[in-house]
């Protein structure tokens, strides 16, 4: 289905956020906005879609403010006028279809146990005509803050445990359907949010935070459109449920053809890193980082020193294995990686992470924490926990459980 744009405060009345006023407010902008020659055709053929606070899309979702964006898209939050609830809108970059993400959603709804309960998946897809392309659209309820260490610091164990728990139940439903996400990391989970939909945008934007925006300045741009500053979600709109999303990257493991693509490197598995085929491995690496973030407040793995991620993971836990030299998928590899005379750095290892980043912790309980990490953070995928054997793991059981989950 081809859907329209018009826009909806042409007489100016309406409130939809604040334009900048100074070179500071601009250069505040443009730290959190994305960069505007996603918006110029003559700079790359990946072009954002331009929208503006108050456009009405589809003549029924009605834009009040910005949620993110990334690579592929933009987020926007909308008033669905036909059924009186806030959404999200992804906006996709022209030509980029989102079939496979499209698909996999249809696959989770359809084969998934518990997919409500657990997955954002969309609502309505539509195509929003462009400057002689498409862009496609993906309608969602609207969520909560995502996974953010500086804010999950702020939280208690008990959120941050339950929130631990509902994502690796999610993940066992996934893998059970024969389906792997391949993308797991902060940006991709994320909290409920109670809803708004019943107040005034004014006391939206007192929520939320006011629009802070800027016209696009792009010459003769095809449709008028604006940068803006996202929406601060306050944990006091935050509901207790955790959800998975963006299954962009997602794959069936019977399917032939594998999406391109990685999470972002602190969250890569190093099997992946080498080659290896993805697995249900790669995401329960990816998931003990996320894990860490929720029970630590920060990842294991340093990226500070050389060889960034991958030197994080020889320090902590030693060489990577010696036959996998030569299949990493970056230039820099490093010999000394793989030199299996090499040991741990004491004060990097996972127990001394625990250790350092929790020493309120009951010392029986790090040492469960360590219990589950050491045998999810292997090299071996093999040799991995699967999301059924640490949901059933005494010791991730008794974590759970000290914090009344």
């Amino acid at each position: 289905m081809t859907a329209a744009t018009q826009y909806c405060n042409q007489d100016g009345k309406e409130d939809f956020g604040d334009f900048v006023r100074n070179e500071d407010e601009e250069m505040d902008l443009e730290e959190v906005a994305e960069p505007w020659e996603r918006y110029d055709k003559t700079r790359t053929s990946d072009v954002f879609y331009p929208i503006r606070l108050g456009d009405l899309i589809n003549e029924r979702y009605l834009v009040e403010h910005k949620l993110g964006s990334g690579g592929f898209s933009t987020v926007w939050m909308a008033n669905d006028q036909q059924n009186s609830r806030d959404v999200a809108l992804k906006i996709m970059f022209a030509g980029e279809s989102g079939k496979n993400e499209i698909r996999l959603q249809d696959e989770i709804v359809r084969n998934v146990r518990d997919a409500s309960s657990h997955f954002v998946t969309y609502l309505e897809t539509f195509l929003l005509p462009g400057d002689g392309c498409h862009h496609t659209v993906q309608v969602f309820p609207l969520m909560g803050p995502c996974l953010y260490c500086p804010n999950v610091r702020r939280l208690s164990m008990a959120t941050r445990m339950s929130a631990a728990l509902q994502l690796l139940e999610a993940l066992e439903n996934l893998h059970e359907a024969g389906i792997v996400h391949r993308d797991l990391n902060e940006r991709n989970c994320m909290w409920g949010m109670q809803p708004l939909h019943h107040l005034p945008r004014s006391a939206k934007y007192k929520a939320l935070g006011r629009p802070l925006k800027q016209t696009i300045p792009v010459d003769d741009l095809w449709k008028e459109g604006e940068l803006v500053g996202p929406a601060k979600i306050p944990p006091s709109l935050q509901t207790q449920k955790f959800y998975l999303g963006d299954f962009g990257l997602a794959k069936k493991l019977s399917d032939s053809v594998t999406p391109r693509g990685y999470p972002p490197l602190q969250y890569c598995s190093p099997d992946r890193l080498h080659r290896q085929d993805p697995s249900p491995a790669c995401d329960m690496w990816s998931y003990m980082i996320l894990f860490s973030e929720l029970y630590l407040g920060n990842v294991p793995f340093s990226t500070f020193f050389n060889g960034g991620i991958i030197g994080g993971f020889v320090l902590s836990l030693g060489p990577l294995p010696e036959e996998w030299k030569g299949s990493y998928t970056h230039p820099e590899s490093r010999d000394s990686w793989y030199d299996q005379n090499q040991t741990p750095d004491p004060k990097w290892t996972l127990e001394s992470r625990i250790a350092s980043l929790r020493p309120d912790a009951d010392p029986v309980e790090r040492s469960h924490v360590l219990s589950i990490m050491s045998r999810v953070f292997t090299y071996d995928p093999a040799k991995r926990l699967t999301a059924t054997q640490l949901l059933r793991d005494p010791s991730f059981r008794a974590i759970m459980e000290n914090h009344g989950c």
